[in-house]
């Protein structure tokens, strides 16, 4: 009798890990959900889920939604997206948004839009809702020279044809400051810009911006505008500086040059006095060599040391006389 009673035990143990593994491996709750919401799936459809590495409740859940929603959408759509690592849910959510905003969108034109990156969901919203990019201040530099500073408000909407491969929202903001700088600085005066901001948003808004992106411009508002630098002035106060400290060095060059002329004459003019001194050196050894020769006689020196004495005699007389003259000049 003991040995029935473990048997029994044994047999329903078995029988509760059985169940446990085929409810586990079986979605027969979410079979039994989609019968009724009146979704017709097959449980050999959800077993090939599970052997497909595919969880049934991604797929069942959005395909019960798409059909209380009236799509015509099926498990293969469904099932292959969610292989290809796409958001099904988010798909099935952004078609019912755009059935209700009455946006053609089907499910192939969706499903690329999400495996491409983008928030399919948002971008249908943003159909519906358009969104404001609210711009940095941009600055500018009107022909006076003077820095204008302005900030841009610009209204978009989704362009669901150019989501995939369109730009996004950093190049409509850099296109949009890129049209502001290039108003402001075709503006002859800043005050212009100042009294008529319109001007910058008109000349902005007719460029077509948008060619090649994800969204469509609605409208570019001037949110702000504020006056900057004189950037004129600085150029001019900087141009200033450079070309006094370009005069500056070509002074000081040219004084560099006077200095190495003047150090050279000095050199040649000591050079010329050594050479003096030189040739003054052999005189009395040219003198003596005439004199052992017989060039010249005994009174013929006599008559030169006469002459030398008289001509640095009166060297003399004149330099008394020179000073003389010039204290006679003081004392007048």
């Amino acid at each position: 009798m003991d040995l029935g009673f473990g048997f029994i035990i044994a047999a329903v143990v078995i029988g509760i890990i059985v169940l446990s593994v085929f409810f586990t491996f079986v979605p027969v709750m979410l079979w039994i959900s989609a019968l009724a919401a009146g979704v017709k799936i097959s449980i050999f459809t959800l077993i090939g889920m599970r052997l497909r590495r595919v969880i049934p409740s991604r797929v069942v859940n959005p395909l019960i939604k798409a059909s209380k929603a009236g799509l015509d959408v099926t498990t293969n759509q469904l099932e292959s997206h969610y292989l290809a690592g796409g958001n099904v849910d988010r798909v099935v959510n952004a078609l019912i948004a755009a059935q209700r905003a009455n946006i053609e969108l089907s499910f192939e034109r969706c499903a690329a839009i999400d495996l491409a990156g983008r928030d399919v969901l948002q971008a249908v919203q943003m159909s519906v809702n358009p969104k404001v990019i609210e711009t940095p201040f941009i600055a500018g530099v009107a022909m006076d020279g003077i820095e204008v500073k302005a900030k841009a408000r610009i209204t978009v909407r989704a362009n669901i044809e150019r989501l995939v491969g369109g730009a996004g929202e950093e190049t409509i903001v850099a296109r949009v400051g890129e049209g502001i700088v290039s108003t402001i600085g075709s503006s002859n005066n800043h005050k212009k810009v100042l009294e008529n901001p319109d001007m910058i948003s008109q000349t902005v808004l007719s460029k077509g911006l948008d060619a090649g992106t994800a969204f469509e411009i609605l409208s570019i508002d001037i949110a702000d505008v504020d006056i900057g630098k004189n950037i004129g002035a600085e150029l001019q106060r900087e141009q200033a500086e450079a070309d006094k400290n370009i005069a500056q060095a070509k002074a000081e060059e040219r004084r560099a040059m006077a200095v190495a002329n003047e150090q050279e004459m000095k050199a040649r003019v000591q050079e010329m006095r050594a050479k003096v001194v030189e040739a003054e050196a052999d005189v009395p050894l040219a003198m003596a060599e005439a004199l052992r020769t017989g060039n010249i006689g005994v009174m013929d020196y006599m008559n030169y040391k006469n002459i030398d004495a008289d001509t640095g005699m009166r060297g003399s007389i004149g330099k008394m006389a020179g000073g003389k003259d010039g204290n006679k000049g003081q004392d007048s």
